[in-house]
């Protein structure tokens, strides 16, 4: 009797232990949702094609080819799964599809689209959902209060004072060695970013003692830029600046050349430091200088650029790509530590930790990432950064900026 009692026992524990491990493993999720709305379609869809999409298929493709996210809770690694939206560079189309990842597809994290405007509009709704919001293409003079006021928001490309201010720095250093004089030409988009970014621009050109000679905001549907740059071209400005956006970039450029109006500073804001602008403007793109910057030289640089070409097919921008894909091995380090799919811990961790990435250590402050390239300028086939001039790898202005080649040398 004694025997089978202790058989019957034996096999309740082995049963028990069964039971436990049945039900250990039914909690052991298939993947790890992250779902996002970006913009496939409309005028923000070069930009997104080219600095945010890829980056984000890159990450998932190498995080799965290596088996996954690893989630100490289950003691393996979980591969990602992708739910994706079009926004059709619609605020209203980014917000429902947002509401519908959260609500229906319940994923366990939201990747941000592209764009200023689109960032500050989901803003609200993933603060109040509690996901980590990761805006690596919103330049904001509110980023260090939303930072604040959303603590699950991470702005990494920082504030449009701070741009301009970087690149009236850049060229008062030109005007104090006597290469430049004091006359400004400007235009901007007039949408979000770009009336942020003339508003701020306005007020750091006065302080530094330029004068505006022309300052003229464009709709953002707007299909030809000639009119605009004839006007400026007549004022003979040492300086132009164009707070625009990849479409207009591409055609101010465009118009700029055909008219022959070669200022010895030509700088175009978001698209200067695309691939693409370098394909469609060859080796006019030299001299030019643009919003953002990298370090292309480092070999982690190279790396990236090796493995980005051949998951998509294309080279990274030269700006906003390394920062999307750096705050996406964040995002990736900050799951893994905290071991399971828990959005408040994975916020905390990203509010307090240091991550190893391909740009080299990174800790947020207040929220904020602080080693942000703020000036470039193409030279040599590449768009290199050229301020701040603190940050490793900062090159010299290339001055004056080359004449635009004729049309029978391009």
């Amino acid at each position: 009797m004694t025997m089978r009692l202790s058989a019957i026992a034996a096999v309740i524990a082995i049963a028990a232990t069964f039971a436990g491990d049945l039900a250990a493993y039914s909690q052991v999720p298939k993947s790890i949702k992250i779902g996002y709305a970006i913009s496939l379609t409309g005028p923000n869809a070069p930009g997104a094609g080219i600095t945010v999409l890829p980056n984000y298929q890159l990450w998932v493709k190498e995080v799965n080819d290596a088996g996954g996210i690893m989630l100490e809770s289950v003691g393996k690694r979980v591969p990602i799964e992708v739910i994706e939206y079009d926004d059709h560079s619609n605020v209203d189309d980014a917000v429902g599809a947002v509401e519908r990842l959260i609500s229906q597809d319940k994923v366990d994290f939201i990747l941000s689209p592209w764009g200023t405007g689109l960032n500050l509009a989901v803003g609200p709704l993933l603060h109040r959902a509690g996901y980590p919001h990761l805006a690596t293409t919103a330049v904001s003079d509110q980023a260090p209060e939303l930072g604040k006021q959303w603590s699950n928001s991470f702005w990494f490309t920082g504030t449009m004072t701070d741009a301009v201010q970087a690149f009236v720095a850049t060229i008062a250093k030109l005007r104090s060695e006597g290469k430049i004089g004091n006359t400004v030409a400007t235009v901007s988009v007039a949408d979000q970013f770009g009336i942020g970014l003339a508003k701020a621009g306005r007020k750091a050109f006065k302080q530094g003692g330029f004068d505006v000679v022309y300052d003229r905001a464009y709709p953002v549907e707007t299909q030809d830029m000639g009119a605009i740059m004839r006007d400026v071209k007549r004022l003979n400005a040492d300086t132009f600046a164009a707070f625009s956006y990849p479409p207009d970039t591409m055609m101010i450029s465009d118009q700029a050349r055909a008219s022959n109006f070669n200022p010895k500073v030509f700088y175009t804001a978001v698209g200067t430091a695309f691939p693409v602008y370098k394909q469609r403007f060859g080796a006019d793109v030299e001299g030019v200088m643009g919003i953002g910057g990298w370090n292309p030289d480092a070999p982690e640089s190279k790396n990236y650029i090796k493995r980005h070409m051949e998951a998509t097919g294309q080279k990274p921008d030269g700006w906003a790509s390394p920062i999307t894909y750096a705050s996406l091995q964040m995002l990736q380090q900050a799951i893994e530590r905290v071991g399971k799919v828990d959005r408040a811990a994975v916020i905390k961790e990203l509010q307090t930790g240091t991550f190893d990435t391909f740009l080299g250590p990174v800790k947020l402050e207040d929220n904020l990432y602080k080693q942000t390239w703020w000036v470039g300028q193409w030279q040599n086939g590449e768009f290199h950064g050229i301020a701040p001039t603190t940050l490793p790898g900062a090159r010299p202005i290339l001055f004056p900026k080359p004449p635009w080649h004729d049309d029978a040398d391009r």
